[in-house]
């Protein structure tokens, strides 16, 4: 299956979920249009029960180098309550994407700043090639990367992260993934092969077990200890009434 909506792509091949920033001309800036096509494409992928991960990507050399010119003229001049409006959008589409079912990776070629570098924070997974830049250069034109902060926050330290919010420096791959920002990075002449043996892995995991651990990893964000303690108890028993859990069991007991 693929779809295009507007400015993303959206296919489904086999058990991977591909959505795609297709505005290449532009870097795939962000922009009220791509907000809103990447919260349909996102929508779309959690409904279908086959996929077991979604890999966003971006056209062209970038994956996206933050929010395009036409939208920064818009905040400038927008009211309060039409920023409030902006904003929410991507509040909701970096919710959506931490309340997906399934592991959402992306996978970084060329820069990835600003709300760019924002959207692949929000991600479950970060693969970079080699060359990859990322960075937060918001301070720079005296604005905030506000949101994306309460994710960041969860990556980093709280040192790395001031630093990296309010010097609004690059920094190549291999530092990223030094801070804690990128799982992976692989050499640029491989990243699409290596990219596709690591969506390939999730293949061999279940499905359920994937969604449960993703649903009380970032639940557990706010909890004291005895609470998620207590959290972690209950989604254990749901684990274990769950069909894969009943068939990797027997699946195990058979060959012993």
């Amino acid at each position: 299956m693929t779809a295009e909506f507007g400015p993303v792509l959206y296919a489904v091949d086999g058990a991977v979920g591909r959505i795609t920033l297709n505005r290449p001309e532009k870097r795939n800036a962000l922009n009220d249009a791509l907000v809103c096509e990447l919260t349909r494409a996102f929508k779309e992928a959690s409904s279908h029960e086959t996929i077991r991960v979604v890999v966003l990507t971006g056209a062209g050399k970038d994956f996206c180098s933050g929010a395009d010119l036409s939208a920064l003229q818009k905040i400038s001049q927008a009211s309060v309550a039409e920023n409030v409006d902006d904003a929410r959008s991507l509040l909701e589409l970096f919710l959506l994407i931490r309340s997906l079912p399934v592991p959402v990776v992306a996978a970084v070629q060329g820069r990835a700043l600003a709300g760019g570098c924002g959207l692949a924070t929000a991600c479950d997974l970060v693969l970079a090639s080699a060359s990859a830049r990322f960075g937060y250069p918001e301070v720079k034109i005296g604005f905030v990367p506000a949101m994306v902060m309460a994710i960041l926050r969860r990556n980093v330290s709280e040192k790395l992260a001031f630093e990296l919010i309010t010097r609004g420096a690059e920094i190549d791959a291999s530092e990223a993934k030094a801070l804690g920002l990128v799982n992976q990075v692989f050499p640029d002449e491989a990243f699409p092969q290596q990219v596709e043996e690591y969506l390939g892995g999730f293949e061999k995991v279940s499905r359920s077990a994937v969604a449960l651990s993703k649903q009380l990893l970032y639940q557990m964000d706010g909890l004291s200890l005895q609470e998620g303690l207590h959290a972690g108890l209950d989604l254990n028993v749901i684990a274990r009434m769950t069909a894969d859990c009943q068939k990797g069991i027997a699946r195990f007991l058979a060959r012993e």
